[in-house]
């Protein structure tokens, strides 16, 4: 009985397949299901990837230099799944994690503790499954940058003397690698990479496409009310009336620590593009300096010593500013001033006010 219905099995599925296959027939098109696999290629050496397959936990750090795949398309509202995704996503929100790299390490940690500290998780400045759940893509990592023609033109030599920086029209970017990081608020190798097909050793022409971190401006919510510097943790954060943080940024501070002043300080200017007055007696280890004997007017330019901001303070001669050299910022001292990049003190910039307080901790 059982080997006669088994039989009866075969012949009814046999039917259905006939009327099937007829049916298809009349149609024009295949009755015979098409089952594809593929294996996933392995990613082109030398590209970036903000891909990955599951919300693991990521390592704190990771290794110095990524090879990694960019998907074509990110759905929105998703966790992100790198270190590259987190830093520009982070960057959105105005927590800096410096130079955006790929690179999980310690600026991009602390700035990951303070996202946590607004989500009310533990400060693990680690990629981990609850905070990455947190952590949603607003919008694609990356887009394009083209060249134009003005961008081109700001391109001058940047002189290697105090007076000849004096004697220029302006301080501006050298080359167009600097400009594309600097507007990316990205490191220069970060820029390689995403786009090995352009000879940067070349003469960049209007028109060029980069494809680079897609950012847009970096709006912070709320008002200021204090800024909060931690000399031990080289770190500069903007908080609101009730303690809340609105901002995080990588700082330098001063080299000698009889250079760094503690306590409680307030904002008395805020400019942007400032010159710079260049003062010999600031720079005693510049045998130049010490020959000049006199003081020199520098025009503005991201490549100014104070970069394209300056918010003095109620100390003389200290104050918050840029820098031409982003990348080195919280990894080298200052001559005694709170250096950030430039890109994020021009997101400082309009947040800070006349009187506001600056507290200072060893």
């Amino acid at each position: 009985m059982l080997h006669a219905r088994n039989l009866m099995n075969v012949f009814f599925v046999a039917a259905r397949w006939l009327c099937v296959a007829r049916l298809c027939a009349t149609l024009g098109v295949s009755a015979a299901p098409v089952v594809e696999f593929k294996l996933p290629a392995p990613p082109p050496s030398g590209e970036i990837s903000t891909s990955a397959t599951t919300l693991e936990p990521v390592a704190e750090i990771a290794a110095p230099e990524p090879v990694v795949e960019v998907p074509a398309e990110v759905s929105v509202g998703r966790p992100v799944r790198s270190w590259l995704e987190a830093q520009i996503e982070l960057a959105r929100r105005g927590f800096s994690s410096g130079a955006i790299d790929g690179v999980g390490g310690a600026q991009s940690a602390a700035a990951l503790r303070a996202f946590q500290e607004t989500e009310n998780l533990a400060p693990s400045g680690v990629l981990d499954v609850p905070t990455r759940e947190k952590l949603l893509m607003r919008a694609e990592p990356l887009t394009t940058f083209t060249l134009s023609a003005a961008d081109c033109a700001r391109l001058q030599p940047l002189s290697d003397t105090w007076l000849g920086k004096s004697a220029q029209t302006a301080l501006d970017y050298e080359t167009a690698l600097e400009l594309v990081a600097e507007r990316a608020h990205t490191s220069p190798n970060l820029v390689k990479r995403l786009n090995p097909e352009i000879d940067w050793s070349a003469k960049i022409l209007p028109g060029t496409v980069v494809k680079v971190p897609a950012l847009g401006k970096i709006n912070v919510m709320g008002v200021a009310a204090r800024l909060h510097v931690k000399l031990a943790d080289r770190v500069l954060q903007v908080r609101d009336a009730e303690d809340r943080l609105l901002a995080h940024f990588p700082v330098s501070i001063a080299r000698k620590v009889e250079k760094r002043p503690v306590g409680e300080l307030h904002v008395t200017v805020a400019i942007a593009n400032p010159d710079y007055t260049f003062d010999p007696a600031v720079f005693p280890e510049s045998e130049e300096a010490q020959q000049l004997g006199r003081k020199l007017i520098l025009p503005p330019g991201p490549n100014n010593p104070v970069g394209v901001a300056w918010i003095g303070l109620d100390r003389p001669g200290y104050g918050i500013h840029g820098t031409p050299k982003p990348e080195q910022v919280g990894r080298t001292e200052s001559h005694g001033c709170f250096r950030l990049a430039n890109w994020d003190a021009q997101t400082l910039l309009p947040l800070v006010w006349v009187g506001l307080t600056v507290v200072v901790d060893p």
